[in-house]
């Protein structure tokens, strides 16, 4: 085929995928109308029902919590399958001199690690009473400990994050999950039946198992996080 007939092909192709996308987008509700009827009759019920002010973090660790306990499983493969496919393709030499020599860059972002890890905890604490939660508090937590990496050197970030350590975290969270919804089978209620004690709403101490819920999720993304940013590092430091 020649060039020209090539490039003829390739224009019809995108006119054909930019049509189709545009009469995909034909017929969608206006920016920011909602038509779920599910969501209308949550935002109704929720704060009542569950004692929470967050209405996502009820649906996400109650009203859907299986689903949930699903994702946390799919992130826990993931994770696992990466790390164990880089450390099998890895030679183990000598790893390159990483440490960061700006002193402004070490000093700024060395004193970020903190309030980022207690922002990330924040997130998680109150995030069944205000936007958040586990799995966002999660990935801020994280984000924290990389900054041990990006603004110091990578022999930090491991000393202050053990492998070890990190991988029994992750199982705990996973396995703290599933454990709620097993307790709640052998008290004889549905599996993640939301049965303790609601609390007074708007406190931490309100909602039933979704802060347990919303904790042991916070736990599994954090350490999956870490971890999955070992395997990377360990991939760039290793030549």
């Amino acid at each position: 085929m020649s060039r020209r007939a090539r490039l003829g092909v390739v224009g019809v192709s995108s006119c054909v995928l930019a049509g189709l996308f545009v009469w995909a987008l034909t017929g969608l509700p206006r920016f920011g109308e909602f038509q779920g009827q599910y969501g209308r009759i949550l935002n109704g019920v929720a704060g009542s029902e569950r004692h929470v002010t967050n209405v996502v973090a009820a649906i996400v660790f109650d009203y859907r919590g299986f689903d949930t306990l699903g994702e946390e499983f799919i992130l826990f493969a993931a994770v696992m399958a990466v790390a164990l496919l880089l450390r099998e393709a890895r030679s183990g030499e000598e790893r390159r001199v990483d440490e960061v020599r700006s002193d402004v860059v070490r000093a700024v972002g060395l004193f970020a690690v903190g309030p980022t890890v207690v922002l990330g905890l924040y997130v998680v604490a109150h995030g069944y009473l205000t936007p958040g939660g586990g799995f966002q508090g999660g990935v801020a937590t994280a984000g924290g400990l990389v900054l041990l990496y990006a603004a110091g050197r990578y022999r930090a970030y491991r000393a202050a994050s053990p492998k070890a350590l990190v991988g029994v975290a992750e199982g705990t969270g996973v396995g703290a999950y599933a454990a709620v919804g097993i307790a709640s089978l052998i008290a004889g209620a549905a599996f993640l039946a939301n049965d303790l004690a609601l609390g007074v709403k708007g406190t931490l101490a309100s909602g039933g198992t979704i802060p347990i819920l919303n904790a042991s999720s916070a736990l599994a993304v954090t350490a999956a996080c870490v971890l999955i940013f070992h395997e990377f590092l360990e991939e760039l430091m290793t030549p």
